[in-house]
C-alpha cells in the first residue's frame, strides 16, 4: 500500500516537473523571440534614421530627428543613431552637398535641433559633435544651442568646452552679435564654472559681454553677477591659502 502511494506521488512529481519545465522552455522561447524581434526593430529603425538623415530633402531629416529625439528620450541610443545625430549637427558645414557648385544641403534649424538632442546623450563623442560645430558654424541660432548643450553635458577636461565657448563668443561679438547667444553663453559658464582650471578667457568673455551694450541690459548685468562671483571665489581661494 504504502509502496503503491509512493509510486503514485512519484507520478504526480515527475508530471508536475514535466509540466513545470515545458513552461519553461515556452517562457525562454517567447523571451528568445521577443529579444529576436527587439533587435530586428532596432536595426530597421537604425536604417530608417540613417536613410532619412542622408536624404536630401529637408523634410526627411526633420522625421530622422523627431525617430533621434524619441530614441534618445528613452535611452536606446545606439551608434548609428550618434553618427547619424553628428551628421544633422554638421548639416551644410562639416558635410556639404552642391549642385552647380552651390550649396543645396544648408539647413541651420536642422543643424540647431541636433545639437539640442545631443544635450542629453551626456558622453564624450556629443561633446566633441557640439564642440566642433561651435567652432565652425557661423549661424548664430546654430552656435547658441551648441553652446546650450556644452553646458547642458557639463564635460569640460582640460578647459576644451570652456575655451571654446570664449572663442566663439569673441567671434560672433565682432561679425553678429546676439543678446540670446550671450545670454547662453553666461549661463553655460554658470553650470561649467567649478570645472574650470583656467579661468582667463572665461573671465575675458564675460566682460566682453557686461561692457557690450550691443547686449540688452539683463544680459551684461547676469555676466557682471557671474564674474564678481567668479572674483569673491578667488579672493576667497587666495585667502585660504594665506591662511594655511
Amino acid at each position: 500500500m504504502n509502496f503503491k502511494k509512493i509510486a503514485a506521488a512519484g507520478t504526480v512529481i515527475a508530471f508536475t516537473a514535466v509540466s513545470v519545465f515545458a513552461q519553461e522552455q515556452k517562457v525562454q522561447k517567447a523571451s528568445n523571440e521577443s529579444s529576436v524581434e527587439s533587435e530586428y526593430l532596432s536595426s530597421v529603425e537604425d536604417v530608417v534614421i540613417t536613410e532619412l538623415a542622408n536624404s536630401e530633402e529637408r523634410d526627411n531629416k526633420l522625421v530622422a530627428l523627431q525617430y533621434l529625439e524619441n530614441a534618445v528620450n528613452e535611452n536606446r541610443v545606439s551608434p548609428d543613431m550618434m553618427k547619424a545625430l553628428d551628421s544633422l549637427a554638421g548639416e551644410g558645414i562639416t558635410s556639404q552637398a552642391r549642385t552647380n557648385g552651390r550649396l543645396v544641403n544648408n539647413f541651420p534649424d536642422i543643424r540647431a535641433k541636433a545639437c539640442d538632442i545631443l544635450a542629453n546623450v551626456k558622453t564624450e563623442e556629443s561633446k566633441d559633435t557640439l564642440v566642433k560645430i561651435a567652432l565652425a558654424d557661423n549661424e548664430p541660432m546654430v552656435i547658441t544651442a551648441a553652446i546650450r548643450s556644452l553646458g547642458e553635458i557639463g564635460i569640460n577636461g582640460n578647459d576644451e568646452v570652456t575655451e571654446t565657448i570664449a572663442w566663439a563668443q569673441k567671434k560672433n561679438s565682432v561679425l553678429n552679435p546676439t543678446s540670446s547667444l550671450a545670454l547662453e553663453v553666461v549661463v553655460a559658464y554658470e553650470k561649467l564654472a567649478d570645472t574650470v582650471e583656467n579661468k582667463a578667457p572665461m573671465i575675458q568673455a564675460l566682460g566682453q559681454i557686461a561692457t557690450n551694450y550691443r547686449y540688452v541690459t539683463p544680459v551684461r548685468t547676469r555676466a557682471l553677477e557671474l564674474l564678481k562671483k567668479l572674483q569673491e571665489g578667488t579672493t576667497s581661494g587666495s585667502k585660504s591659502s594665506n591662511a594655511k
